[in-house]
């Protein structure tokens, strides 16, 4: 015997079977080659039971595709004091911007903490590269007018980065940005894994701007400096869009080179900037 079951067309809250996931709905089972009347006449039917075919209508709902509750999703961590405390001492959060672009300075910065970060501002300060433009600015204002944290920038120029390549001209400008701050360190945190020429002890530490409250207010104050050069530079050096790219490679910036050339800005052992300059010659 094979068992179809009809569409429920209205609801009957007095029926006495439910099933999950069908509340409001009846289930009329339809024997197929024989009658209801002969179901109740047959005393094997309990001992067949298991032979008949139930579909549900409408279906069960799926709760496995359901969305996972916002609650029990992680997120991913905050920067904390954890790493400083760890430190001892002073210690500064040391971090650059600026070792891709095509164009302009390499920036770094330090901040020191030295009594610690209220909770209101410690809420704004992660990686600058997760902030908007918009929630870099309102940290770096908040930082600046807190009264909490030491602030110090160093650079190096473009002549600098190509004397002394990329890399060596970051760790100089994180030089430069400790050598700034009202009193040397006990310790510096600085981000990545390449540590610049200090006095004092070093610790790097990688993805540090996402980790260190001091190293993520570093990237920020770095982050906003360096962009505040580019977009000043791109009205002396108007065409390449320096106010919104801030010297990096984008497409615009590219045509650009190749349209005007490049600037005493340009560094011209970068992506080809200095082949474009020879060719142009």
């Amino acid at each position: 015997m094979t068992v179809a079951a009809t569409p429920c067309d209205r609801p009957d809250r007095s029926a006495p079977t439910r099933f999950p996931g069908t509340k409001g709905c009846r289930c009329s089972l339809v024997g197929m080659g024989s009658s209801q009347g002969d179901l109740g006449r047959d005393a094997g039917a309990s001992a067949r039971r298991d032979a008949w075919k139930v579909a549900v209508w409408p279906p069960p709902t799926v709760y496995s595709s359901l969305p996972t509750p916002v609650s029990l999703v992680q997120s991913e961590p905050m920067p904390n004091l954890a790493l400083e405390r760890a430190a001892g001492g002073r210690v500064a959060g040391v971090d650059e911007v600026g070792r891709g672009p095509l164009a302009g300075p390499v920036v770094a910065a330090a901040v020191v903490f030295p009594a610690g970060v209220p909770r209101k501002l410690a809420a704004m300060l992660d990686d600058s590269k997760k902030l908007t433009a918009e929630q870099r600015l309102a940290a770096f204002q908040a930082l600046r007018a807190s009264g909490r944290a030491e602030i110090a920038v160093g650079a190096a120029s473009v002549a600098e980065i190509q004397n002394l390549n990329i890399l060596h001209a970051a760790l100089l400008a994180m030089s430069r940005a400790v050598s700034r701050l009202p009193a040397a360190p006990d310790v510096a945190l600085v981000d990545g894994n390449k540590a610049p020429p200090l006095t004092c002890r070093i610790r790097c530490v990688i993805g540090g701007d996402a980790r260190c409250l001091s190293i993520a207010a570093a990237s920020i104050v770095a982050k906003v400096v360096r962009d505040r050069a580019m977009t000043c530079l791109a009205m002396r050096f108007p065409g390449y869009g320096w106010e919104t790219n801030v010297g990096y490679a984008t497409d615009f910036h590219r045509e650009a080179l190749v349209r005007l050339g490049p600037t005493r800005h340009h560094r011209l052992g970068f992506h080809g900037v200095g082949q474009l300059a020879l060719d142009l010659a």
